[in-house]
């Protein structure tokens, strides 16, 4: 996006700051937002162990969101289902035996048939 606001405004001098903060601005909340789901993610993997079987798409969704070169918009999506995960209040409570990862799955499932093609890359 800078590279869009240097060919728009070919002087330097005419650039807008405020908008280099608005794109700072905008990363760093998404860095914050990936970091916080770095920590809790491989926890969430772990204790759910055998009992999920998209662990491979949700590593999938994990690499595309560390991937540098996707837009913060697209990974803002991710994260959100990362964190949807990841969060102990759900709308069928983990600790129900068999359908307590039901609703995960359909975020997981959801964010997957969404985002299409670009994800296939990312799975090992």
């Amino acid at each position: 996006m800078p590279n869009e606001i240097l060919d728009e405004n070919e002087d330097f001098d005419q650039l807008d700051p405020e908008s280099f903060e608005e794109i700072y601005d905008t990363d760093e909340k998404v860095s914050n937002a990936s970091k916080k789901v770095d920590q809790r993610l491989w926890e969430k993997v772990e204790k759910a162990g055998k009992k999920i079987s998209f662990t491979k798409d949700i590593r999938a969704l994990y690499a595309y969101m560390s991937d540098s070169d996707v837009s913060w918009y697209r990974k803002s999506i991710v994260i959100g289902a990362l964190v949807y995960f990841i969060s102990p209040i759900d709308s069928i409570p983990d600790i129900a035996p068999l359908i307590g990862y039901l609703d995960d799955l359909g975020v997981i499932t959801a964010v997957l048939k969404y985002m299409g093609h670009e994800i296939m890359a990312y799975y090992d």
